[in-house]
C-alpha cells in the first residue's frame, strides 16, 4: 500500500520573515484604539524556522482572570440556551404553526385530497431544504451580511448551521398530518371514495414513517448511527417511492371523473412536489465516484489525504466512503490558496476512521458538491475577528475534530482574524510534525496548552481571558458534546458570542 509524502503547505520561503496582518472589525465606536490594540496583538514579523519548537505557551496568567457574572436569572438562562436554542426554535415554530392548521382544519373538516396536499408539503420541506445546493445557498444569504453591521445581526444570521431544526421540525408535522390523513382515507374507504390501493399504500408509509422519526431520536442515534444512516436512507427511498404511488392513486381516485389522469397529475401541486424532491434526493448520487488519492499517515492518531480530482470551495466539507450503500463520513476540507487539490486529516475515534489510519486509502469514494453547513464557517462568515477554540478531547470526536481544519483554512486564506487556542496532551505526537509546522507557520500566534505538562484547565475561564486579550468579537469552539455546550453556555451567559456543534440532524 503505497503511502506517499505529501509535501506541506508552501505558504513561505524557508526562513523568510513575514508579516500576518488581519484587518478586524472593532468592537465599539473607538475605532482607531480598538484598531491599535488589534493590531498589537496580531500583527507579528516572524521567522518560519521560529517558534516551531517549543510552541506551548500564550495563556500563563489566565487563573487572575476574573470571570464577569452571567447575566438574567438561571431559569431565563437555562430556557434561553438550553431548552430554545435555535435550532429547537425553529423546530417549534415549523410544529405548532402545523399543529395550529391542522387544529383549524380538523374542526371544520377537509378531504383526504386536502389534506394529502398539506402531507406532501411538509415532506417537501424536510427533504429540499437538506438538498445541498439549497443548503449551500442558504448559507451564502445568511452569511453575506456585512461585517460592518452590528454584531447582534451577524450573530443572528451566522445561527443558520441550526436550519436542521426546520428539517426535523416538518418531517415530524408531516407525520401529525400522515396519521390525520389515514384516518380520513379509511373512513373514504368505507364510503368506497378512496381505493385500496391507496389506502394499503398509506398505512405502509405511515409504518416506515414512525420508524424512521423515531430512529432519528438524537439519543438512539449518537448511540446506534450506522444503524440511524442506513434506516434514513434506505426506508426514505423506500418511502419516497411509495409516495410516488400514493399521489398517483389520490389524484385518481380525487379527480373529476370526466379529467384524464394525466391531465390532472400534470394540474396537480402535489405531483410537481415529488418530481422535485426526488430529484432533490438524488442530485448527490450524480456526483457518485471513485478517486485516486495519496494517503500519509501522521501518527498512529491521524492521517492526512489529499485528493487532486477537484479543488474544495473554501470552509466546506465533504464526504468519503468505501461502501457507497450503507456508510459516509465527513469531513472538513483543507484547500490551500494557490495549490491543486485538497486535504482531509481524518483522526482515530472507531472502526472506520481506525481502519483507513491502518490501511492508507490509494482510491476512495466521493459524491455531492462541497457543504458549508458549519458553524465554524459560518461564525467566520460573521466575524470580524474570531477565537477558534480546539480541545484534545475532539482528537477523538469524528465530525468535529475535522471542523478545526475550517478555522485552519481560513488562518491560510487570510480571510479572517483567527486566534487558535488549542488545548492537548501532545500535538505533534498526534498529528505529526509536518502538520502541526504548517498550522503553526500559517497561524504563529496560535496558544497552544499541554494539558500533559499544565493539567486541564479551567476551559471558560481561559477562553474568556484569551477572548478579552484577543479582543475577539466571537468565539468557536471544536470539542465533544459536554465540553462544547458547557463553554457556549458559560459564555453565552456571559455576553460572549459563541459558536460550537449542536449534535441535531
Amino acid at each position: 500500500m503505497s503511502t506517499t509524502p505529501i509535501p506541506p503547505p508552501v505558504l513561505t520561503r524557508s526562513g523568510e520573515t513575514t508579516p500576518t496582518v488581519h484587518s478586524l472589525s472593532p468592537k465599539s465606536s473607538d475605532d482607531s484604539l480598538k484598531k491599535e490594540k488589534l493590531n498589537q496583538i496580531v500583527v507579528t514579523s516572524k521567522s518560519v524556522e521560529d517558534g516551531l519548537e517549543d510552541i506551548d505557551g500564550g495563556w500563563e496568567g489566565y487563573m487572575e482572570t476574573e470571570l464577569p457574572e452571567k447575566g438574567e436569572r438561571k431559569l431565563l438562562r437555562n430556557i434561553r440556551h438550553h431548552i430554545l436554542n435555535i435550532y429547537r426554535r425553529l423546530f417549534s415554530i415549523v410544529f405548532f404553526v402545523n399543529l395550529g392548521v391542522l387544529i383549524s382544519v380538523a374542526v371544520r373538516g377537509a378531504t383526504a385530497d386536502y389534506i394529502g396536499k398539506i402531507v406532501i408539503a411538509n415532506i417537501f420541506v424536510s427533504v429540499v431544504i437538506r438538498e445541498e445546493h439549497v443548503v449551500n445557498g442558504l448559507f451564502f444569504i445568511f452569511t453575506a451580511v456585512p461585517k460592518s453591521w452590528p454584531l447582534w445581526i451577524r450573530v443572528f444570521t451566522a445561527r443558520v448551521y441550526s436550519l436542521g431544526g426546520i428539517h426535523s421540525g416538518s418531517a415530524v408535522a408531516a407525520l401529525m398530518w400522515l396519521i390525520y390523513f389515514t384516518v380520513q382515507v379509511s373512513i373514504d374507504l368505507r364510503r368506497r371514495i378512496a381505493s385500496v390501493p391507496l389506502a394499503v399504500i398509506t398505512y405502509i408509509i405511515l409504518a416506515f414513517l414512525i420508524i424512521i422519526i423515531s430512529l432519528a431520536a438524537p439519543a438512539w442515534r449518537r448511540i446506534h448511527h450506522d444503524k440511524f444512516e442506513m434506516v434514513h436512507r434506505f426506508l426514505g427511498w423506500t418511502v419516497t417511492g411509495l409516495v410516488w404511488a400514493q399521489v398517483i392513486l389520490l389524484i385518481r381516485d380525487y379527480k373529476d371523473p370526466s379529467v384524464p389522469l394525466h391531465v390532472a397529475m400534470r394540474h396537480s401541486a402535489p405531483f410537481w412536489l415529488v418530481v422535485i424532491l426526488t430529484a432533490s434526493i438524488a442530485s448527490s448520487w450524480t456526483h457518485l465516484r471513485k478517486v485516486k488519492v495519496q494517503s500519509e499517515v501522521l501518527s498512529n492518531h491521524a492521517v492526512r489525504i489529499h485528493y487532486e480530482y477537484t479543488s474544495a470551495i473554501p470552509g466546506t466539507f465533504s464526504r468519503v466512503s468505501y461502501s457507497p450503500l450503507t456508510e459516509w463520513h465527513s469531513f472538513a476540507t483543507i484547500t490551500i490558496p494557490g495549490q491543486k487539490g485538497f486535504d482531509h486529516i481524518i483522526s482515530r475515534v472507531g472502526d472506520w476512521t481506525s481502519k483507513t489510519i491502518a490501511n492508507p486509502p490509494e482510491a476512495i469514494w466521493v459524491r455531492g458538491v462541497f457543504l458549508s453547513s458549519t458553524g465554524s464557517w459560518s461564525s467566520q462568515q460573521a466575524a470580524g475577528s474570531l477565537l477558534a477554540l480546539l480541545t484534545a478531547s475532539s482528537i477523538l470526536t469524528l465530525f468535529e475534530s475535522s471542523y478545526l481544519l475550517h478555522l485552519i483554512l481560513s488562518v491560510f486564506a487570510n480571510k479572517t482574524a483567527i486566534k487558535l487556542l488549542w488545548t492537548s496532551r501532545n500535538i505533534r505526537k498526534t498529528y505529526g510534525d509536518r502538520f502541526v509546522d504548517s498550522i503553526m507557520t500559517a497561524a504563529p500566534d496560535a496558544i497552544i496548552y499541554d494539558t500533559d505538562a499544565h493539567g486541564k484547565p479551567d476551559m471558560i475561564k481561559l477562553v474568556h481571558h484569551v477572548y478579552k486579550e484577543f479582543n475577539a468579537e466571537a468565539v468557536c469552539i471544536i470539542s465533544n458534546q459536554p465540553l462544547t455546550q458547557k463553554v457556549v453556555y458559560g459564555l453565552m451567559a456571559r455576553g460572549v458570542p459563541a459558536f460550537g456543534a449542536i449534535w441535531d440532524s
